[in-house]
């Protein structure tokens, strides 16, 4: 069992109710409205800037050359993800400077900060754990809604959503980066320190849920 694993299995409650989220079943069905979707998207692409600063804190924490790669290439990976955004955003007529202009949401503030308040605060593994949720956890939704492929979604409206996170490139991306955490854990991890990770990862996955729940709660506000 790989440190990931590790983490999801002693924070199953909150890691069920951030994948299994009534925002990704809906977005799974095709019945999310759109409303909820928009609102979403505008905040994550906000939500993707705090993350590239924190790969960019990443950067800055690194002491060894391959940390470093591996954050230069997590930062790369975000950079390419505000793509994906900009592209769905634009389709309804929200531009980047309308991006821009957003303000971030409470939940936006309350995940972010955290995540870079943990990596401020802690070493290389506290911030990847802190990621991990995110990072991993797309993938794993992307695959789980994609069971099939990516071609049996046919004109699903979330098809280029679910595409570019049940796709092999951001698979990889995933897979990298469990790769990584376990390779700082082999230096860092003590079983007196699994507890506070377990509870950082439970966390970030109680941030994700809420930030799912924002969606919503735009749909029907």
């Amino acid at each position: 069992m790989d440190v990931f694993e590790r983490l999801r299995s002693s924070a199953v409650d909150e890691w069920t109710a951030y994948v299994d989220h009534a925002f990704v079943r809906q977005l799974g069905a095709g019945t999310l409205p759109e409303a909820a979707f928009r609102a979403y998207l505008v905040q994550d692409y906000l939500f993707l800037i705090q993350f590239a600063r924190a790969y960019a804190l990443a950067a800055y924490k690194s002491r060894t050359p391959a940390d470093i790669r591996a954050a230069q290439a997590g930062l790369a990976a975000i950079l390419d993800e505000t793509e994906l955004h900009i592209r769905l955003c634009a389709r309804w007529g929200i531009g980047e400077a309308d991006l821009a202009a957003t303000r971030e949401h409470p939940a936006t503030v309350a995940y972010t900060r955290f995540v870079l308040d943990q990596g401020a605060a802690g070493d290389l593994l506290d911030l990847h754990v802190a990621l991990a949720p995110c990072v991993v956890g797309y993938a794993v939704i992307g695959h789980a809604l994609a069971p099939r492929g990516v071609d049996a979604l046919a004109d699903h409206p979330y098809r280029e959503w679910i595409a570019d996170y049940a796709g092999e490139p951001y698979q990889a991306v995933a897979a990298r980066a469990r790769d990584h955490l376990n390779d700082l854990a082999a230096r860092t991890l003590t079983e007196a320190r699994f507890p506070d990770l377990v509870a950082t990862f439970a966390a970030a996955s109680r941030l994700e849920a809420d930030f799912w729940q924002m969606g919503l709660d735009a749909a029907s506000a």
